[in-house]
């Protein structure tokens, strides 16, 4: 995986350290003055530190380096901060109710979708941008929230193997989700390489896969973990259909949307494991860790709010959601014909993204 261009000093301070060796990280840059929800600079700084745990992007030494760990840990810190700004006070009753915690934080979510969007009227180039944004994590579908099966116990544990064995495919490497996501993209004529797009993905769609990475990566979340995963498989089944009914529309064979006609089957299993079996097993050996729970099933909805805002927002002006061309590319943005870059394309500032990326989209999709 080839290292991405700087977004700024956070990004430039990971980037220039992975080019030398390990324990060579120098003085860190201060952090301030941005959203750590959204800003370009900060999700990629935070991005590729956890990227180290996947993928061969720098020395191996700088996995558990240190200083490099220490400024993550701050990245972290900011990043938990604002997610608890945003998603508030959690009510949290008796742990025996936290299913239906979930189901009413799915009810309370609302406004127009952007897989009905992409349904009913998505162009190839949406759809085509809409994968690239997708890719950072469907690429890597499944590896952080097995992060978390060794942290669980019981029938938590044995529900979350269950949902894992069929996202890598029953044991069956061409049946992975991860591979199925890959035909996808290739079928809509882009480059399926792990990585590839890195440097076209704005910083709140890197929020998106740094939340479920940060909850994997830590035993102190791991209920968190496994409130995202229900999440993820309890609001899928229905925005999967619509997808591949908008790949049908625009002219994508079977093979190109297996990745979304699989999901459609797999998780309505999925979601009644994980509500069943997977959120109550964590409760009854954990209970003190409902807030956790909630807090992970809130922050993935909000985050997963505020990227489809700024995708629909940006094609309601005929903008690429994705960074603009001639910043920090290193090919084309993958669009058969050029699209303006969104005014709005500038790193979110805190009190100014939601003015800015328009009004409220519903989150009840957040497997796409």
């Amino acid at each position: 995986m080839r290292l991405p261009t700087p977004r700024g000093p956070l990004s430039d301070f990971v980037i220039s350290a992975f080019k030398r060796g390990p324990g060579s990280l120098g003085p860190t840059p201060p952090i301030a003055g941005c959203d750590e929800l959204c800003d370009d600079d900060f999700e990629m700084a935070l991005y590729l530190c956890y990227e180290l745990h996947y993928v061969a992007i720098a020395h191996p030494g700088w996995e558990w380096d240190p200083g490099l760990l220490g400024f993550r840990a701050e990245l972290e810190r900011l990043f938990i901060r604002r997610l608890r700004e945003e998603v508030g006070d959690l009510r949290t009753g008796p742990p025996a109710g936290v299913g239906r915690d979930l189901e009413e934080l799915i009810e309370q979510s609302s406004g127009p979708s952007l897989s009905t969007y992409l349904r009913e009227m998505g162009t190839v180039d949406e759809l085509r941008e809409f994968c690239v944004h997708r890719s950072a994590y469907q690429l890597k579908e499944a590896d952080p929230h097995s992060f978390g099966i060794p942290r669980l116990v019981g029938a938590a544990k044995a529900a979350m193997v269950e949902i894992q064995y069929d996202e890598y495919g029953s044991g069956d490497a061409t049946k992975m989700h991860s591979e199925l996501f890959g035909t996808t993209m290739s079928a809509l004529g882009l480059d399926p390489t792990y990585g590839a797009y890195l440097d076209h993905l704005p910083g709140v769609t890197l929020a998106t896969v740094n939340l479920v990475s940060l909850f994997g990566l830590h035993r102190r979340w791991r209920a968190a973990l496994v409130g995202h995963l229900a999440i993820f498989e309890m609001t899928s089944v229905e925005p999967m259909g619509r997808y591949s009914d908008g790949l049908r529309r625009v002219g994508i064979g079977a093979e190109g949307r297996r990745f979304y006609d699989v999901h459609v089957d797999a998780d309505t299993r999925h979601g009644a494991i994980a509500r069943d079996r997977m959120v109550p097993g964590l409760m009854e050996a954990e209970p003190e860790l409902a807030g956790d729970l909630l807090f992970g099933a809130a922050s993935v909805l909000m985050l997963e709010e505020r990227f489809a805002r700024h995708l629909l927002d940006a094609w309601s002006k005929d903008c690429t959601s994705l960074v603009p061309w001639g910043m920090h590319l290193r090919m084309p943005v993958p669009h058969s014909s050029p699209r303006a870059s969104c005014p709005s394309r500038e790193p979110c500032r805190r009190g100014g993204d939601d003015a800015e990326h328009g009004s409220a989209i519903g989150a009840l999709e957040v497997r796409v």
